[in-house]
């Protein structure tokens, strides 16, 4: 299935936002030849959801995806689209991957960036400013983005990372000790 952008473009002709070593935009490219093992720093966002109970929603990436097939990860992950506003991106991208609606959308981690390699060679290389917000509505995830989901306390989730992980993405990893919510969980 064919998921629209908010430019109508399929999602497999996305546009990603590069960006120079200070993290200016200076042009884009397609997002199927950007992820490669020469990835250039571009524009991500990662979104942490919580339920009304608190709980923050994990969900395990589809097996086949490029990269890092099969690991638990924060809820949502994208890229804006040229021009696109980063709130929109977010909300745009939680209902493609996950048919939710986002409420309370705060940013918590506007810096945040990371290089990484899977173990099939592939690179992320993004500055990836982290969202927190709330679920309204009951999930439907898209099978090609997401396997498996659940919600999990907070200082639960920390501790599975602390201890295992190598069963996360390396974003998840490296985000949940900045959090204010996980690391409060500590």
């Amino acid at each position: 299935m064919t998921i629209p952008t908010d430019a109508g473009w399929p999602r497999d002709h996305e546009l990603v936002v590069l960006l120079d070593p200070s993290g200016r935009p200076i042009g884009s490219a397609p997002k199927a030849t950007v992820h490669t093992d020469a990835t250039p720093l571009h524009l991500a966002f990662s979104c942490h959801l919580l339920d009304d109970d608190g709980r923050m929603l994990v969900t395990r990436r589809a097996l086949t995806k490029r990269a890092w097939p099969g690991v638990w990860t924060n809820a949502c992950c994208g890229h804006p689209a040229p021009g696109e506003q980063l709130e929109a991106a977010v909300l745009r991208r939680v209902q493609q991957e996950l048919g939710a609606a986002v409420v309370d959308l705060e940013l918590v981690l506007p810096d945040f960036a990371y290089r990484a390699v899977d173990a099939n060679g592939i690179v992320e290389h993004e500055r990836c400013p982290v969202f927190i917000g709330r679920v309204a509505g009951e999930l439907q995830p898209d099978p090609s983005e997401t396997i498996e989901w659940q919600w999990v306390e907070p200082e639960r989730l920390l501790a599975g990372i602390r201890a295992t992980p190598w069963a996360f993405s390396p974003w998840l990893v490296l985000q949940a000790e900045r959090m204010p919510l996980l690391a409060g969980a500590a």
